[in-house]
């Protein structure tokens, strides 16, 4: 199995277009201890010629480009992405599906109520269905949507998207709204769970023994984006548990045994972007590394 992070970053991106937060301005102004990061989207493949599209991010055309393995290799036309997986109806994990408009035949997996809420919207109808069958998934109901690739479905804590919330909206329950990754190939497991709302047994028990995690590693405090000015929600707020704390995720998953872990859709303000930080060096003395853009891992 092979796993490419095209995109790290959380909405928006490091640097966000319209934030000035430190962080950002030391993306901007090239400091190397800030990397530059897309939002959130990963690949995978069990061949090395056919990929698995996770979450189809605003900023895809530039992940594709970036990385080889995703190049045209034959024909006039012709993408190695044979299929596109979305775990939530967030707008950085669905906007890039109209970059992948242009009548490019791929299968488009998500489950009941993140496929309706794409249906529903006109705009995404460029993806014709004659190119791009839509493809209902089961929760808990393994299949393979590349060669070599086994994908489970399990739901985690959140909520429904943005642009999707109503008074009757609820925060924290695990629904097929929010919905994480298992991918086995010759018995290695890899986990992607790029949005939770809080570590639960259920998840701390589907993570137990993965030789691989990709985590929620969008805020380091629960009221980082208030503190800093910049909006009026909390993590949980948002649908996110944030890494510190005695409820965060590093304690809450620092007795789950897993081979790599790894933080992923990681937000703008948070310090663990920060090379040398306190914050960063805390979260890698507990085992976790910080994902980056063309991260590769190989199982």
């Amino acid at each position: 199995m092979e796993a490419i992070v095209l995109g790290s970053g959380a909405g928006g991106g490091v640097p966000q277009w319209n934030c000035r937060c430190p962080i950002c301005e030391m993306a901007r102004a090239g400091d190397p201890r800030v990397l530059p990061r897309t939002q959130s989207s990963l690949a995978l493949s069990g061949d090395g010629e056919n990929w698995l599209l996770v979450n189809a991010s605003p900023d895809i055309r530039q992940q594709f480009a970036e990385t080889r393995s995703l190049h045209p290799r034959h024909g006039a036309r012709h993408s190695p992405i044979s299929a596109v997986l979305l775990t939530n109806g967030d707008v950085d994990h669905v906007a890039g599906l109209l970059t992948l408009r242009e009548s490019q035949p791929f299968k488009l997996y998500a489950t009941q109520s993140v496929r309706e809420a794409v249906d529903a919207n006109r705009i995404f109808s460029v993806c014709n269905p004659d190119f791009v069958p839509r493809v209902p998934i089961v929760i808990g109901e393994a299949f393979e949507p590349v060669p070599g690739l086994r994908v489970e479905l399990f739901t985690v804590p959140g909520k429904i998207a943005l642009w999707l919330e109503d008074e009757t909206m609820k925060i924290g329950e695990s629904t097929e709204n929010t919905v994480g990754l298992e991918v086995t190939a010759d018995g290695r497991r890899l986990l992607y769970i790029p949005g939770c709302a809080a570590v639960t047994p259920a998840v701390r028990e589907r993570i137990r023994g993965a030789d691989v995690l990709l985590f929620d590693g969008t805020l380091w405090t629960d009221s980082e984006m208030i503190e800093a000015g910049l909006g009026t929600k909390t993590a949980r707020r948002m649908g996110h548990v944030p890494l510190s704390g005695s409820d965060g995720s590093i304690a809450g998953l620092s007795d789950v045994p897993a081979g790599r872990r790894i933080f992923v859709h990681i937000n703008n303000t948070n310090p663990i972007l920060v090379e040398g930080s306190d914050e960063r060096k805390s979260a890698e003395a507990s085992g976790w590394e910080i994902g980056y853009d063309g991260m590769r891992i190989d199982l």
